[in-house]
This record gives C-alpha cells, structure tokens and sequence, in this order.
C-alpha cells in the first residue's frame, strides 16, 4: 500500500487486474484490523486493513494481503459470513460470490491448507446482490435479472423461492428479526418478507426509476434508503410507504446506496461506473453539504 495524492485517496493498493467489487467483513472476526475482499476478473484477494486508531504501533493505514483465490469467472459480487473468524484455531474465512456465470460460490479457507469452494446453482440471469444470514451464516439470499429473489442453504438446496415483478437490485436481512427480509425491485418497489410465512408483510414505493440500490439502515431499522434514477430516496417505514425526502445528487444516474455502520443520519452514493461525472459521495441528513471524491 502506497500514499496517492493525485485522487485525494489515502492509500492505494496495487492490483494485477481490474477490480469489479470491493467489500469490507461487517462482522467482527476476532481481530484488531478490517477484513476486506475485492473481487477481479477470475480471481477474490482477501486482506486486512489496520487503521491507526486501531492499534498504538499503526501510522495510517496499513495492509496486508492473506489469501487470493482463483475464481476462473469476473466477480460482480461478494457477500462476507459471519462465521468467518480470524481468532480461532485454525482460523475460518468463509464469504460467497456472485459471477458473470450466473452462478454463486460459497469459498471456505483456514488460509493454509484448506481452501474449498462450493457452486450455487439455480438463477438464470445475471446476479444483482447476496447476503448471508447475519447471525448464524447457515443461509445466503440473493437476487437476479430473473426476476427472483432466493435463499439457499450452504448444502446449495433452495429453501425459499419468491417470484419478483422486475429484476432483483438489492437484499438485506434485518440484523435482529431475523426471519424479515427487503428485496428491492428495478420498478421502483421495495417489498420485505416473512421468511417463516414465506410471504410479503410490507412494501414501499419509489416514483422515480430504474431504482438501482437500497440498503436497511443497521442503526435505525424504520430508515430506508435507496437510488433511482438521478435521486437518493430515504423512508421512514412508520410514516409512509412513499418517501420521506428525496435529493437529486447524480447527473448521469446513481448507482449505489449505502448506509453506515455507525450512524442513522450518514450514507454514501456512487454514480454509474463508466460516466464522465461519476462520483463517490458522502451524504448527511443534517446537512445540505456533501463530500465529493
């Protein structure tokens, strides 16, 4: 990792090949550092990320890289388990990827000996987002073009199948009632389900479209929040199934939406991957100003 003036990032990491996904572990793995995997054209590194206020003896950023994983197909997404733990004896990576094969790969490593991997098989489109179950890790969802949303155990066997109306954008599953789940539609629909009663309970409504991106706020679970079109659209589900406020913040279409960890008023923006006025912003409810990169 080297210091990077030129595009005001505060460190960059040297890679062989484009990267089409980056994702940081949510969960915590026993560890001082920050789990994270980025995903490339047929291969997944994972390494950790130490930040200086994470230990005494750390300038910065510091990183390393532990494992890279042949993956043979370009990576579109990467979902981390929560099994994965970097504390125990040995120690247990364990994530799941998306590919432009269709197909999801469920990869197991001790990052020495043991480096397994299983395929997922089922969708016949291309795979928007997956996510494991957050507790016990025992499931993965995901959402496709083909107009589904499924979960899978980690034999592979689908045990729950739903039917959507427009392609699947964005799955999350509510990080303490685990049995709901929000699947996020392209017609502008957000839809949560029972997974016991296998049924739809709720659902919110963009105007605008395509929505490309939603993500449950983990701090405050009534928030929302989404793009579509040009806008980054946020709900209060006590309130209303439209939206609460509604900002247009990229010109050539929004991409991505996601929520911090850490507070129900801070999210993040990207604009589409490839346009001249693409931007990663960062945004605050009780703010006007937003940081641009």
């Amino acid at each position: 990792m080297k210091q990077d003036v030129t595009r005001n990032a505060a460190y960059t990491v040297d890679c062989e090949d484009y990267v089409h996904v980056v994702e940081f572990n949510p969960f915590e793995s026993g560890e001082s550092g920050n789990l994270i995997a980025y995903g490339g054209s047929n291969y997944v590194v994972v390494g950790m990320c130490m930040f200086q206020e994470e230990g005494t003896d750390t300038e910065g950023i510091q990183y390393k890289t532990l494992r890279t994983f042949h993956h043979g197909v370009r990576v579109d997404g990467i979902a981390w388990s929560p099994e994965t733990k970097l504390d125990s004896l040995p120690p247990v990576i364990k994530f799941c990827t998306s590919a432009a094969d269709m197909k999801i790969r469920l990869f197991t490593s001790d990052l020495q000996d043991k480096n397994e991997y299983k395929v997922l098989e089922g969708h016949s489109d291309f795979i928007n987002d997956l996510v494991f179950h957050p507790r016990e890790g025992q499931e993965i969802a995901s959402v496709s073009d083909d107009h589904t949303c499924r979960i899978w155990s980690l034999e592979g066997k689908q045990t729950a199948h739903f039917l959507l109306h427009s392609p699947g954008m964005s799955v999350c599953w509510h990080p303490e009632e685990t049995f709901k789940l929000m699947v996020a539609e392209k017609n502008g629909t957000i839809r949560f389900y029972d997974l016991m009663a296998q049924q739809a309970i709720l659902s919110l409504q963009s105007e605008q479209t395509p929505l490309m991106s939603a993500h449950w706020c983990l701090k405050n679970t009534f928030k929302v929040g989404a793009v579509a079109g040009n806008d980054w659209i946020i709900w209060d589900i006590t309130r209303s199934s439209y939206p609460q406020e509604t900002r247009p913040v990229h010109m050539d279409r929004a991409h991505s939406f996601r929520w911090s960890a850490i507070s129900e008023n801070l999210f993040a923006t990207t604009g589409y991957p490839g346009k001249m006025s693409s931007q990663f912003q960062i945004h605050h409810l009780g703010h006007s100003q937003v940081i641009q990169k």
